[in-house]
Order: structure tokens, then C-alpha cells, then sequence
């Protein structure tokens, strides 16, 4: 790191080109040196004693930021710093967006990224928390978050050059409240929102939205479904009239579903033409601890690596013993995802079979097709049937102009 002594602990990203340093002041640009800081540029809105990971729009935001200056000409032969404080809160949510990076962009194991993370200095990265108000049980690390992308990376391609963002306006636009508060935990199949009330209003300065308000966007994005884990609100007649299949699996706000509740909806997303609109009261407890079961049923998602992406997704989901709840379940789901899998493939074989016996019997008829010689037999002709020049004429006049061909024929 040359002349930069506070560097010494600073984790190396790129050789000789990115690194991720703790800082306890701010420090300036030198000639060889670039620094830049997030801190209060990207800040997480909390519920509780939350703090992170920040949302997907400002890791998309922080991915463009990066390439930005590592693209850049002026930037080209110095070194990119990018620092933080040693507040422990905004430390881990910039070492998240750094990781994320790497992992992303420069094809690194979520691994290499956190041991590189953690051998920069001797300080430990605090672990987040959930949303819940009161003691945390639980604790869900950098580690864990950058498992989680990289499973997503595997299984859903949403990193794809962030085709899925579509902008990151896209993302802030809809998770704002006013504009109907949902996100997609998983693009085209599992969208998470807030639940909706008999009409649209604003009550204690918080809007309030009618079913209708989220037509439009679900028919245009394929949401062929919606399920509500909470009480009944509004009529779910008003969902179906408009086209969309309705469904109620109510469990308790801050409990977990049951076995059979949590087969229903398993069922439901699995059966279902497009995609599935999931909701409780406030579409984050309830709604995330069921769509966390389907990522571990079908992704193979550990408990940790779900939690983290759905709180990525949609910030504050999955409270308190719902943690746990995940934890428990992810060995079952493990095991109904292989299971699904497997009645896949042979469904899959069944009908590979069945189209090549189709085909062998095509074929095998079409072997014992003989052609009887008396068709290759001109027919015998009488006289009268031998066309005449006349008959030649009326047929290039009928080819000509066909409606003539048919008063003719009449």
C-alpha cells in the first residue's frame, strides 16, 4: 500500500486496484489514491433494532457506483479505497455491499470474500438482527447474506447484468408504501406485499390500498395468484372477479404455520399457471417464513441463506421465532425438494418414453404402407372423356378468372 500506513489492515479485492479499509477518520485523495465512503449515502430505514443488510436497489445502486470508478479514465492508475467507520452497524452494511460486489462481479465464493473481509483487521463484523422488537435470538452474518446471493446467482440469474432491476428506481419505486409496498423474492414466481383493505385511504398518515390498486401490475407481470395468511380484510371475491385465483391460509401474526398449512402452500405455488402474490397484514413475518420454505424446498436455500435474501428483498421479514421455525424445517424441505424433483424427472422420462413409442409406431406404419399398382395405372379413357381444345381454353380462362370457372360449373 506505499506511503498509506493507516492501510496496513486494508482487505485487498483487486490486486493492486480495490480495497475495502475501517477508518476512524476521513481520509483525502492522494495522486496513487482514490477514497470513497457510503456510509450516509446508502442508509437502511429500520423498524426496530434492525440495522440491515441494505435492499437490493442500493446494492444495485453500490454495483453501478463501483464499476463506475473502476471504468473510470482518471481513476485508471490509482488505488480505489472504499472505507468505512468503525460504527459497527454502518461497518457491516458497507462490508455487505463490498462482499456482494465481489461475489457478483468478481466471481468469488462467498468464502473467499469473508475471509478476505475478516483478515483485514482484528475487528469482528457485528451480525444483523431481525425486526422484532425486543432481545435478538438470533443472528444472521455477512457470511450468511453473501451464501444467500450466491445462491440466487446459481438458481435465479437475477444478477444477470441486474436485468431484473430494470433500474433501480423499478425496486424503490414499488417498496414504497404509497405505491403499493411489494417486491419480488423470487422474479416471475413469488412477489411479497402488504395487505390490502376494503378501499384505498389514508389512515394516521399511512396509505392504505384496495385489491384494484395492484391489478394492473399483476396482470401485466403474469401474477396468476394471490394468497392472504392474514384475517379477512376485504371480500377475496374481488381478486377472483378480476380473474386472479384467490386463497386464505390464515395462521396467528408472529407464529408459524403448520405442516399441513405450510403443504397448502407449497401446493398452491407449484400448481399455479404464473405467479404467486403472498400477503399478511404487513407482507414481512407470515409471508416471509412461507415463501423462505419454498426457497429451501426448491433452490436447496439453508435457513440462514433464505432469511438473508428475503430481508435483501424485503427488509424486516421473518420475525422472531420464525427464525427458528426455518431452521427446523430446512432438513424436510431439503427432502420434499428432492423428492419433487424426482417425480419431475420421471414425469419427464414417462413422457420422453411415450413420444418415442408414438414416434417407433408412426414409423412402423408407415413401413407397411404398400402402394397398389393400380393407382400408377393411367385410367382407361372414353372419347367423350378426352378434354378438348375447348375444355383446355375454359380451364386457363377458369385459372385466369376463377369466378368464371364457376358460372361455368353451374
Amino acid at each position: 500500500m506505499g506511503d498509506c500506513n493507516e492501510l496496513l489492515g486494508a482487505s485487498e479485492f483487486i490486486k493492486d486496484r480495490l480495497y475495502f479499509a475501517t477508518l476512524r477518520s476521513k481520509p483525502k485523495s492522494t495522486a496513487n489514491t482514490h477514497f470513497f465512503c457510503t456510509d450516509e449515502e446508502f442508509i437502511y430505514e429500520n423498524f426496530y433494532a434492525d440495522f440491515g443488510p441494505l435492499n437490493l436497489a442500493m446494492l444495485y445502486r453500490y454495483c453501478c457506483k463501483l464499476n463506475k470508478k473502476l471504468k473510470s479514465f482518471t481513476l485508471s492508475r490509482k488505488r480505489i479505497i472504499h472505507y468505512t467507520s468503525y460504527d459497527q452497524r454502518k461497518r457491516s452494511n458497507a462490508a455487505f455491499l463490498i462482499g456482494a460486489y465481489a461475489v457478483i462481479y468478481l466471481k468469488r465464493t462467498p468464502e473467499e470474500v469473508y475471509q478476505a473481509l475478516i483478515s483485514g483487521t482484528n475487528v469482528s463484523f457485528l451480525p444483523f438482527r431481525d425486526a422484532a422488537f425486543g432481545n435478538c435470538t438470533y443472528d444472521l452474518t455477512i457470511l450468511d447474506c453473501l451464501q444467500g446471493i450466491r445462491k440466487v446467482l446459481v438458481n435465479m440469474y437475477v444478477f444477470d447484468e441486474f436485468k431484473y432491476f430494470s433500474m433501480s428506481s423499478h425496486l424503490l419505486h414499488y417498496k414504497r408504501v404509497e405505491h403499493g409496498d411489494f417486491n419480488w423474492i423470487v422474479p416471475g414466481k413469488l412477489l411479497a406485499f402488504i395487505g390490502p383493505h376494503p378501499k384505498s385511504k389514508i389512515e394516521n398518515g399511512y396509505p392504505l390500498h384496495a385489491p384494484e390498486v395492484y391489478f394492473s401490475y399483476f396482470r401485466q407481470h403474469n401474477v396468476t395468484d394471490v394468497v392472504r395468511l392474514n384475517k379477512k380484510i376485504y371480500e377475496g371475491r374481488r381478486f377472483t372477479d378480476a380473474g386472479f385465483e384467490h386463497h386464505d391460509l390464515f395462521f396467528e401474526d408472529g407464529t408459524t404455520p403448520s405442516d399441513l398449512l405450510t403443504r397448502r402452500f407449497l401446493h398452491i405455488c407449484e400448481s399455479a399457471k404464473g405467479a404467486v402474490a403472498v400477503h399478511c397484514k404487513a407482507g414481512l413475518g407470515r409471508t416471509g417464513t412461507l415463501i423462505g420454505c419454498y426457497l429451501m424446498k426448491h433452490f436447496r436455500f439453508t435457513a440462514p441463506e433464505a432469511i438473508a435474501w428475503i430481508r435483501i428483498c424485503r427488509p424486516g421479514s421473518i420475525i422472531g421465532p420464525q427464525q427458528h421455525f426455518l431452521e427446523q424445517k430446512q432438513h424436510s424441505m431439503w427432502v420434499q425438494g428432492d423428492l419433487h424433483q424426482s417425480k419431475q424427472k420421471q414425469q419427464q422420462l414417462r413422457q420422453s418414453r411415450q413420444q418415442e413409442r408414438n414416434m417407433a409406431h408412426l414409423i412402423s406404419e408407415v413401413d407397411d404402407m404398400s402402394i397398389d399398382s393400380t393407382i400408377l395405372k393411367p385410367p382407361s379413357m372414353d372419347e367423350d372423356m378426352i378434354p378438348t381444345q375447348g375444355d383446355k381454353l375454359l380451364a386457363l380462362k377458369g385459372q385466369r378468372n376463377p369466378r368464371s370457372t364457376v358460372t361455368v360449373l353451374r
